[in-house]
C-alpha cells in the first residue's frame, strides 16, 4: 500500500489571492462581456454588480468557515461536519460536476479565441477534431504542471496571474478612447428588461467568472497561516475581480461601433469579442495582444481548476463517501495524485462531444452555486452547535448575510433556467436515493443513518421545491409560465428562507471535525 503523505503548507497570502484572482480572470473576461450585452444590452454592467454582490455575500460566509476550519476542499467538508456524511455526499456530487468541467471549458475558450486566426480549429459554435486535440494537449500540460509540486504550481500561477491582470487593464484604457455614451441608450438601456439582467447573471458567464474566489477555500489546507490569509484572499480576489469586470463591460458597450448594432444587442456577434472589436476600431496591435492573452488567461484558470478539482475529490474521499484511493497523498510531493488523475480524466470527458463555451457555462454556474448554498447554513449551524470554535474572522451580521446569501444563490440557480435545472436538480434528488440504497457502504458508525437523514432532509425538500418552481416558472427562464414574474421569484425567496432556517436548525447536535489533512490520519476533534 502506498505510504500516506501530508499536504504541504506552501501558499502565502499573495499565492492564495492570485489563485482566486487567477481563476476569476480567465475565459470570463474574454467572452462574458459579449454574452452579457446580448442578454441585457447596455444594462449588462448592472448584472456584474449583482453577481459581485451575490458572490461577495457567499464569500464572506466562507471567509469565516475557511478561517476557522482550513481544509483542502473545504466547500464539501463543511456540510459533512455540520450535517453529516449524507449532506457531504450530495455536495460532493454537485462539486464533481461544478469543478471537473471548468478546466475543459477553459481549454475550449483557448480554442474558441484561436479560431479567429486558425480556422481549422472550428468556429465559435463548433469544435473540429483538430480543435479538440488542441484542447486535449492543453489539459495534459495543466496536468503535468500540477503533478510535481504544489509550490511550483503556486509560484507559476502567481506569475501568470500578474501577466493576466495587465492585459485587461490595458484593454480598458484603450477602449475608453473609443467610448460612445450614445451606445447606452441604443435600442433601449435594458432591451430585455430586468429579466434580461437576471438571465445574464446566470447564463452569460458572470457568476461563472466570479466563482474563482473559492480557490482560497479549496487550498486552505496547504496555506501558511490560513486563519488570516484565507479570509483576506477571498475578499481581495472578489473585490479586484469586480472592479475589472464592471469596467470591462462598460468599455465594451461604449466601444461597439454603431454598424454592429443594426440588429440590436441580441444580434451582436463576435467570435473573439475583444480581439474582433479591437480590429474593427483599428487597433491591430491590441487585437494581437488579446489573442496572445487568450492563450494565457484561460490556460492559467484551467490550470488552477484542474488542481482544485483534485482537492475537492480528495476532500470527498476524506468525508468517507467516495473511493478511499482518491484520498491518498503522495508522500514525496504532498500532492493527492490519484485525485489529480481522476480530475484530468473528468476534464477531458467534459470536452466530449465537443461542446462550446457558451453551452457549458450555465451548467457550471448553477452546479457551483448549488455547492455554495450549504455554506451559509453550515456557518449558522456551527454558531449554535460549536459556539466555542475559534473564528479568526467572525462575520458580523451573520443573521442577515447568511439568509440573504442563500436567497441570492437560490435565485441564481432559478435564473439559470429549466433546461439546466431540470437535470441538475433532478440528479441531486436521484443521488439522495442512491445514498440510501448504498447506506450499508457509507459511514454510519459515528453518525447513524437516521440522524444523517434528519439533518439533511431539508436539503432534499429544497431541491424538490426548486425543481417544481423552475418547471412552473416564467417562460423567460424556460418554465411553463404558470408562475409569472415576479411571483416566481418571490416563491423562490420564500422557499430559500424556509430552507435556510430549517437547515440551520437541523445541524448535528455536535459537529464532527477532522484534521486528517494536517496529520495524515482520521483523528476526530469531536465526535457525535
Amino acid at each position: 500500500m502506498l505510504q500516506q503523505g501530508k499536504l504541504r503548507k506552501s501558499l502565502n497570502l499573495a499565492d492564495l489571492t492570485f489563485l482566486g484572482l487567477g481563476a476569476i480572470i480567465g475565459s470570463g473576461w474574454l467572452f462574458a462581456s459579449l454574452y452579457g450585452a446580448q442578454n441585457a444590452g447596455p444594462s449588462a454592467w448592472i448584472a456584474w454588480i449583482i453577481g459581485a454582490v451575490a458572490v461577495m455575500l457567499i464569500g464572506l460566509v466562507y471567509a469565516e468557515l475557511g478561517g476557522a476550519l482550513p481544509r483542502s476542499g473545504g466547500i464539501i467538508r463543511y456540510p459533512s461536519y455540520s450535517h453529516g456524511p449524507l449532506a457531504g455526499f450530495l455536495m460532493g456530487f454537485a462539486s464533481l460536476i461544478a469543478y471537473s468541467s471548468v478546466a475543459g471549458i477553459e481549454a475550449e475558450a483557448v480554442r474558441g479565441y484561436a479560431t479567429s486566426y486558425w480556422h481549422a480549429l472550428g468556429t465559435s459554435n463548433h469544435t473540429s477534431l483538430l480543435g479538440w486535440i488542441l484542447q486535449f494537449v492543453l489539459l495534459v500540460i495543466f496536468f503535468l504542471i500540477n503533478y510535481w509540486s504544489v509550490n511550483i504550481f503556486g509560484k507559476v500561477n502567481s506569475i501568470v496571474t500578474a501577466i493576466k491582470f495587465v492585459v485587461p487593464a490595458l484593454t480598458i484604457i484603450i477602449m475608453l478612447t473609443q467610448f460612445k455614451a450614445s451606445n447606452f441608450h441604443s435600442h433601449g438601456f435594458a432591451p430585455g428588461g430586468f429579466t434580461g439582467i437576471e438571465s445574464a447573471v446566470s447564463t452569460a458567464g458572470i457568476v461563472f467568472a466570479f466563482l474563482g474566489f473559492r480557490q482560497a477555500v479549496d487550498f486552505a489546507g496547504e496555506a501558511k497561516n490560513p486563519q488570516r490569509t484565507v479570509p483576506l484572499a477571498i475578499i481581495m480576489a472578489i473585490s479586484l475581480g469586480a472592479v475589472v469586470y464592471v469596467l470591462l463591460q462598460i468599455v465594451f458597450i461604449g466601444a461597439v461601433p454603431a454598424s454592429s448594432l443594426a440588429g440590436g444587442w441580441a444580434k451582436l456577434n463576435y467570435s473573439a469579442p475583444f480581439a474582433d472589436l479591437a480590429k474593427l476600431l483599428g487597433f491591430a496591435w491590441l487585437a494581437a495582444l488579446l489573442q496572445t492573452d487568450a492563450l494565457i488567461s484561460p490556460s492559467g484558470t484551467g490550470n488552477i481548476y484542474l488542481s482544485s478539482t483534485a482537492r475537492v475529490l480528495f476532500a470527498w474521499s476524506r468525508n468517507g463517501t467516495f473511493f478511499k484511493r482518491i484520498g491518498e497523498i503522495d508522500p514525496r510531493t504532498g500532492i493527492p495524485r490519484a485525485a489529480l488523475w481522476l480530475a484530468f480524466v473528468l476534464s477531458v470527458f467534459w470536452t466530449l462531444p465537443f461542446p462550446v463555451w457558451s453551452k457549458l457555462v450555465g451548467v457550471v454556474s448553477s452546479a457551483t452555486v448549488m455547492t455554495y448554498i450549504v455554506g451559509p447554513v453550515s456557518a449558522a449551524a456551527f454558531r449554535k452547535t460549536a459556539p466555542n470554535l475559534h473564528r479568526p474572522f467572525r462575520l458580523g451580521g451573520m443573521g442577515i448575510v447568511g439568509p440573504l446569501a442563500f436567497i441570492i444563490a437560490s435565485l441564481i440557480i432559478y435564473w439559470t433556467g429549466w433546461s439546466i435545472d431540470s437535470w441538475l436538480i433532478g440528479v441531486q434528488i436521484v443521488m439522495f436515493v442512491v445514498y440510501l440504497i448504498l447506506s450499508s457502504k457509507m459511514p454510519t458508525d459515528k453518525i447513524p443513518l437516521a440522524q444523517q437523514v434528519k439533518s439533511s432532509i431539508w436539503l432534499v425538500v429544497y431541491y424538490v421545491l426548486m425543481f417544481l418552481v423552475s418547471m412552473l416558472g416564467s417562460k423567460s427562464f424556460g418554465g411553463t409560465g404558470l408562475l409569472a414574474t415576479p411571483i416566481d421569484q418571490i416563491v423562490v425567496a420564500i422557499i430559500a428562507i424556509v430552507a435556510y432556517y430549517w437547515g440551520a436548525s437541523s445541524g448535528l447536535p455536535q459537529p464532527v471535525f477532522t484534521h486528517d489533512e494536517e496529520e495524515g490520519t482520521a483523528a476526530e476533534l469531536s465526535t457525535y
